[in-house]
């Protein structure tokens, strides 16, 4: 594929630079499965989306980082825009798809974006976004999931399944929303406990997922930590405030095992 070319296809799913999984499905949600849909192979070009962005480690989970200004405003349109086209945003049944293989040109140069951030930012080992075990991985993600959440759709907690590699990249689009951590322990410390009518618990911690955000995970985080959104009235709050609850759009990047 020729460089105007490529560039001309980006340029369409994302739009110029500006200077402005989730969980798992459950039963109900309806689910649009794409396998194996090759692609021309995609160089590297330069990046069309400006200097490198911020990345704040959530210093009480080992493993998770939020970059809170990924996407540009005109980003964020663009690649809505694109996932419309092809279909992902069709019709309101159709609430979840996923992907497998080969990933269309604007999640490669989603991919590319995560990978060249690791690769520009403080990778020391308390603000370590990847190690190099993961972003030297080729590809580093073929595997992605779109999932549309209307006003009160939220995911319950949950640890990706473990057919996944480690190292997982979410990206929020729309509207924002809390996402709250438990260590996966609490499950076992309740199970102990339940026999003395007890709730031994640890605080969740609340992470604010704005539009054009994307968090990572690795690690602790990805293995050691549930994540959920509980999308419903009252439980949506940041800084005491309520979040006024719009529809969310989120994709989730991720690796199968076993795959080269």
């Amino acid at each position: 594929m020729e460089d105007d070319e490529l560039k001309a296809i980006l340029r369409e799913a994302f739009g110029d630079s500006s200077s402005d999984s989730d969980g798992e499905p459950s039963p109900e949600r309806r689910e649009r499965v794409q396998f194996n849909h090759s692609n021309s192979e995609i160089g590297r070009p330069q990046s069309i989306f400006g200097d490198n962005s911020i990345w704040e480690p959530i210093s009480e989970i080992n493993g998770l980082s939020i970059c809170r200004d990924f996407l540009s405003g005109d980003q964020q349109r663009s690649l809505l825009s694109s996932l419309e086209k092809e279909g992902y945003l069709g019709e309101a049944s159709q609430n979840q798809a996923m992907r497998f293989g080969d990933l269309p040109p604007w999640a490669l140069e989603l991919s590319r974006m995560i990978h060249e951030n690791v690769l520009l930012s403080d990778n020391s080992k308390e603000s370590c976004l990847f190690p190099s075990k993961l972003i030297g991985r080729e590809p580093l993600f073929n595997q992605l999931i779109v999932n549309i959440y209307q006003p009160g759709e939220g995911i319950c907690a949950h640890v990706d399944l473990m057919r996944f590699e480690d190292g997982i990249a979410i990206v929020s689009l729309e509207s924002s929303c809390v996402m709250h951590f438990s260590p996966v322990e609490d499950e076992v410390v309740g199970e102990c406990e339940e026999a003395n009518h007890k709730c031994v618990t640890s605080a969740k911690i609340p992470v604010l997922l704005n539009p054009g955000s994307a968090i990572l995970m690795w690690g602790e985080a990805r293995y050691q930590w549930k994540h959920e959104i509980n999308r419903k009235p009252g439980f949506q709050k940041w800084q005491e405030q309520e979040i006024d609850q719009k529809r969310r759009t989120s994709v989730t990047l991720r690796r199968l095992c076993g795959t080269e």
